[in-house]
C-alpha cells in the first residue's frame, strides 16, 4: 500500500510541474529559530517548514500529532489516544536528539530527556518551527536531529472556541488580545476531557486491562511585550497546564498520573547600535509527575539565562555571538514508602559564534559552540553550510554539522528495578556528526520542490548493557535517508506533498531503530470553493517499523505499514464565526505505530471559532 502512496505522490509532483504559473508569489515565511535570527525561510541554509496558525485552523485537528506527522522526516509515536506518551523521531534520529523550545526556553525533561508532546494545548500555540538537521552550534545540547521550536498565541481581540468529537472529546478555549504601536498582551486558556478508548490492546501481554483511558486537562497561555524606549523592548511569555491522564497497567486499577508542565520566559531585545542588536533572556521550565500506582514523585527544573548579540559585520554579513547558561535539578522520590530516589543538581555554560553572509550568488553559515557541563565537562561543536544559486530559480545547498546530547538524569543516577536498568554516573554525552545535500527550486512562482539527501553517524549512544543492564555508553547509530517535498499553490487548489526514504540502523548489532519507518509519505490536497468554504484531503502512509514485542516471550516484533486517509471541510459562517470539521482514519484501517497499543478508528471532530474581526 505504501508503494501506491508513493507512486500517486510522484504523479501528483508530475501534474504539479505541468500546471500554469500565477502571477501572484506566495511571500516567504520568517523564522528565527535556525540561526537564532530572524530570516526568511526561503534563505536558510538549514531544512526549515513552519506550521502556522491558520494551519492549525483549517486542520480542524485536536493535537499537534496529526500536524506533526504530515512533516517531512518525521516519525511520530503515540501508545493510545489523547494524553497518551508521545515520542517525536527526526530524520530518523531518537526522541531525545531533537530539541524542543517554547518561546525560546528549552522545555525537555532533566529527567527522561524528552518533552512531553501529550501535554502541549493545541489552542495556545501560534505557530511551530521545525529546523530539520543538527543545530547544536547555535543551541548546544539535543539538538542532533534537529529543533522544534513552538510559539504561543499571539491574539489580537476576543476568541472563544468549542470542540467536540468521538471518545466524548470536548474541548473549550477563550482569551483576549490587544496590541498597539508599544506592545500589548495576549492571554488564553483552555479546557479538555476525553473518555478516550483503551489505549492498550489485547495483544498487549502487561497492560491490556480493557478500560477507557482518559485524558482531562487545563492550561492558560500568555504573553506581553512593553517598548520601553530608545529601541529596547520588554517582553515575556508563560505556558502552563496541569492534567490527569489515564492510562493501562494490566489491572483492575485504574492508572493515573498528575502531570504539570510549565515554561516562563522573559526578553530584553532591541538595537545597540545601527550595527548591533542584542536580546538578553531568563526562562524557567517545570515539570512535576506524580504516578500513585507505581509510587513515584518525578520532578524537573531548570533555569536559563542567555545574552545574544547580533552584529551586522558588512553589506549582507552577520556575526551571532553570546552566551547561554542554565541549571538543571532531577528530583525522584518514592511516595509509599517516603524515600528520596535521588536529587541532583548540575549547571552547563554554552558559548557560540555563527558567521553568516552573502556575496552574489554563494551564501555561507559558520558556526562553532563550547559548552562546560558541571558533570561530564566539555563538548565543543561546530557546523558549516554553503549555498549557491545555481540560476534564478535554482540554488544547491550543502552542510556538515557535529552534535550531542547529555546523559539525563535518570540514565545517570536512576537505581532501576532491583539494580537491573540502574543509571551510571560516569556516562559522558552521545555524540554525532550530520552530512547533508540538497536542491531547491521553485520554477514556478506558485510552485516549490526540495530534495534532501543526509547522512548522520552517532557514537556513544547509552544503552542497558552487561550482566545487570546498566547504563553505558556503548551504541553506535547511522541514518542516511532521502527527503522529497513538494508545494504548489494554483487559483482555489494547493497541494502539500512529500516524501521520505531513510535507513536509521544499530550498526552494533545492524538492526533498524526503533518505530522509524525506511519509508514514509503524506499529501494534503485543498480546494477553496468560495470565500466561505474549503475541503480537503490529507493521504498519510508509512512502511513498516521495527518495535519490541508486548508479549511475554518479549523480542522483537514489526508494526506493519499502513495508509489512512483524513478529510477537513471548513466554513466560514459570518464575519466572526467558523466551523471546521475534521474525519481521520476513515476508511476504519486497523493498524499499529507503538507494539501492543490501540490508534483511533474512523473518528471526528467539530470545533466552532468566534473571533471578531
Amino acid at each position: 500500500m505504501l508503494q501506491k502512496s508513493l507512486l500517486s505522490f510522484s504523479i501528483v509532483l508530475a501534474l504539479i510541474a505541468c500546471a500554469q504559473a500565477q502571477d501572484a508569489a506566495v511571500q516567504p515565511t520568517v523564522q528565527v529559530t535556525a540561526s537564532r535570527i530572524a530570516q526568511t525561510v526561503d534563505a536558510s541554509l538549514a531544512d526549515v517548514s513552519v506550521i502556522t496558525r491558520g494551519d492549525i485552523d483549517t486542520s480542524g485537528a485536536a493535537d499537534l500529532y496529526d500536524l506533526l506527522r504530515l512533516q517531512a522526516g518525521i516519525d511520530v509515536a503515540r501508545s493510545g489516544g489523547a494524553g497518551a506518551q508521545t515520542s517525536v523521531f527526526m530524520r530518523g534520529t531518537n526522541s531525545n536528539h531533537v530539541l524542543v523550545l517554547i518561546d525560546g526556553v528549552r522545555v525537555a525533561s532533566a529527567n527522561t530527556g524528552a518533552y512531553a508532546w501529550e501535554q502541549l494545548p493545541l489552542d495556545a500555540v501560534e505557530r511551530v518551527e521545525i529546523v530539520r538537521g543538527p543545530r547544536t552550534s547555535y543551541w548546544g545540547s539535543d539538538a542532533i536531529g534537529g529543533v522544534i521550536q513552538i510559539f504561543t498565541r499571539k491574539l489580537q481581540g476576543p476568541m472563544a472556541a468549542a470542540q467536540y468529537g468521538s471518545y466524548q472529546d470536548a474541548s473549550g478555549s477563550a482569551g483576549f488580545g490587544d496590541w498597539g504601536d508599544r506592545g500589548g498582551f495576549s492571554i488564553v486558556t483552555g479546557i479538555r476531557h476525553t473518555t478516550g478508548f483503551p489505549a492498550a490492546s489485547p495483544a498487549n501481554y502487561y497492560d491490556y486491562d480493557g478500560l477507557d483511558d482518559g485524558y482531562r486537562a487545563t492550561n492558560i497561555a500568555a504573553q506581553g511585550s512593553y517598548l520601553l524606549g530608545a529601541g529596547q523592548t520588554l517582553s515575556g511569555s508563560i505556558l502552563h497546564s496541569d492534567a490527569d491522564v489515564e492510562f493501562p497497567n494490566g489491572s483492575t486499577t485504574q492508572g493515573r498520573s498528575a502531570v504539570t508542565e510549565q515554561s516562563v520566559g522573559a526578553n530584553l531585545d532591541g538595537r545597540i547600535a545601527p550595527w548591533w542588536s542584542e536580546r538578553i533572556s531568563i526562562g524557567q521550565t517545570l515539570e512535576d509527575l506524580t504516578t500513585p500506582v507505581y509510587a513515584e514523585l518525578l520532578t524537573s527544573h531548570r533555569d536559563s539565562l542567555s545574552w545574544q548579540n547580533d552584529f551586522l559585520v558588512a553589506d549582507q554579513q552577520h556575526l551571532i555571538a553570546g552566551i547561554d547558561y542554565y541549571r538543571e535539578q532531577g528530583f525522584s522520590e518514592n511516595t509509599e514508602p517516603v524515600s528520596v530516589v535521588y536529587d541532583e543538581y548540575r549547571h552547563n555554560t554554552g558559548v557560540f559564534v555563527g558567521w553568516q553572509g552573502q556575496q552574489g550568488a554563494l551564501d555561507w553559515e559558520l558556526a562553532g559552540r563550547h559548552d562546560d557541563n558541571s558533570q561530564f565537562g566539555d563538548a565543543s561543536t561546530g557546523s558549516l553550510a554553503l549555498g549557491y544559486a545555481l540560476t534564478s530559480w535554482l540554488r544547491g545547498t550543502g552542510s556538515f554539522g557535529q552534535g550531542f546530547r547529555s546523559p539525563d538524569f535518570n540514565e545517570q543516577f536512576s537505581p532501576g528495578f532491583g539494580g537491573y536498568f540502574a543509571g551510571n554516573p560516569d556516562l559522558h554525552p552521545e555524540r554525532s556528526h550530520s552530512s547533508e545535500l540538497g536542491l531547491e527550486a521553485t520554477p514556478l512562482p506558485d510552485l516549490s520542490v526540495k530534495l534532501v539527501h543526509y547522512r548522520t553517524d552517532i557514537s556513544d549512544l547509552i544503552d542497558f548493557t552487561g550482566s545487570q543492564d546498566q547504563a553505558e555508553n556503548v551504541e553506535k547509530a547511522r541514518i542516511e535517508g532521502t527527503e522529497l517535498s513538494a508545494r504548489w499553490h494554483q487559483g482555489p487548489w494547493s497541494i502539500d506533498a512529500s516524501a521520505t526514504w531513510q535507513n536509521p540502523r544499530d550498526l552494533t548489532d545492524d538492526s533498524e531503530l526503533l518505530r522509524r519507518a525506511k519509508q514514509k509519505a503524506n499529501i494534503l490536497a485543498m480546494r477553496s470553493f468560495s470565500d466561505r468554504i474549503s475541503a480537503g484531503v490529507e493521504v498519510v502512509s508509512s512502511g513498516e517499523t521495527r518495535d519490541i514485542a508486548a508479549t511475554a516471550a518479549g523480542g522483537s516484533a514489526s508494526n506493519g505499514g499502513y495508509t489512512i486517509y483524513n478529510a477537513r471541510l471548513n466554513f466560514v459562517l459570518s464575519r466572526d464565526w467558523q466551523l471546521h470539521l475534521r474525519g481521520e482514519n476513515l476508511g476504519d484501517h486497523d493498524y499499529t505505530v507503538v507494539q501492543g497499543y490501540a490508534t483511533p478508528g474512523r473518528s471526528g471532530w467539530a470545533e466552532i471559532v468566534w473571533q471578531p474581526h
